[in-house]
């Protein structure tokens, strides 16, 4: 089944209160299912890599085999590619953690997108990052929430 898959993350405050939003539409645009997730205190790029993992994950529990990933941030986009290095040792394991589900897909496309066409799952990461209470910096993730 050929599917899309949008996915963001961000933090308020970077670090700060982070959440994740995930988009899988079938090949026709239609909404198979979306994700909104507090993950607690983190950084824009792991709460970035986070949604990429946590929208792989939700693509093969619902079966995908070809799958089309738009994502806006050009630094997860270009490191899970392989293009550009990865110098933190948080975000390799992170990266290493996305190629192997990447790897689980027959066809696999990754496409860094304008902000404006991957705001259904922005504001779904907004909505996670509301979950993330800011006097909690140490917070566990709040159960991601599957609409």
């Amino acid at each position: 089944m050929r599917s899309v898959l949008y996915t963001d993350g961000g933090a308020r405050g970077n670090p700060g209160p982070a959440g994740i939003g995930v988009v899988l539409e079938d090949g026709d645009g239609g909404i198979v299912a979306e994700m909104a997730e507090g993950i607690g205190h983190a950084t824009n790029n792991v709460a970035e890599y986070r949604a990429l993992i946590a929208g792989l994950e939700l693509a093969l529990e619902r079966g995908c085999t070809e799958l089309e990933v738009r994502i806006d941030s050009k630094l997860v986009a270009m490191q899970v590619q392989g293009r550009w290095k990865i110098k933190s040792d948080a975000l390799r394991s992170l990266a290493l953690r996305a190629r192997s589900l990447l790897d689980r897909f027959g066809q696999v496309c990754i496409s860094q997108v304008p902000r404006l066409e991957n705001a259904r799952a922005d504001r779904l990461a907004n909505v996670g990052m509301d979950s993330v209470s800011v006097t909690e910096p140490g917070s566990a993730p709040h159960q991601s929430q599957i609409l």
